[in-house]
């Protein structure tokens, strides 16, 4: 385990975040393919637009999930 990572994410909040992602996607004309989580991560497979630059992809994610 990574050292300061803190258990932190309990389903409900997992599933809360994929809906969360998914609406986002969906605002961003993309696609939540797959979405995947534990206690204090989680992973996510998207499809985009290509003209999406990726950073603005990721800080609307991390952003609207905050």
């Amino acid at each position: 385990m990574t050292k300061y990572r803190r258990e932190v994410l309990t389903a409900e909040m997992l599933e809360r975040l994929r809906e969360v992602y998914r609406e986002t996607m969906d605002q961003m004309e993309g696609e939540l393919l797959e979405f995947g989580g534990e206690d204090d991560h989680v992973h996510l497979l998207v499809s985009a637009h290509p003209k999406t630059a990726v950073s603005a992809l990721v800080g609307k994610l991390k952003g609207k999930s905050s």
